[in-house]
């Protein structure tokens, strides 16, 4: 069993039983240009879930808005403990893209985490 999936599975035991792990030490993203940290700051001056959608429409395409909406599943499905096959299946995408949605779960920069924190709660309280 290859590293990155026994460290997959350590992560996912550990959420399952209400501990903290190793998983939550993220790495920290630097914006790497003037570019990058006006799109990021561009976030920030949004207030309403409406204003975001919108931007967002703006930015995306809606085939991107689809595909990031898609990881955004995967990585709910993940935290609740699903197989990689049956997310695939539900969402109507390739493992591959699982594992990817998975790698940056676990060993990102905690975004993923920080959106579904609420998510997360609840798996713990029902363990």
């Amino acid at each position: 069993m290859s590293k990155q999936l026994l460290f997959k599975y350590a992560c996912m035991s550990q959420l399952r039983k209400g501990q903290k792990s190793s998983f939550t030490q993220s790495q920290v993203y630097e914006a790497r240009n003037e570019r990058e940290k006006n799109f990021i700051k561009a976030f920030t001056t949004l207030s309403t879930t409406q204003e975001v959608a919108n931007f967002l429409r703006d930015l995306m395409t809606l085939s991107e808005v689809q595909e990031f909406s898609n990881r955004l599943e995967i990585a709910k499905c993940l935290v609740e403990g699903k197989s990689y096959q049956s997310i695939a299946q539900e969402i109507e995408t390739s493992t591959t893209t699982v594992t990817r949605v998975a790698q940056w779960l676990y060993s990102g920069c905690n975004g993923y985490f920080k959106v579904l924190k609420e998510e997360i709660d609840k798996q713990k309280k029902l363990k």
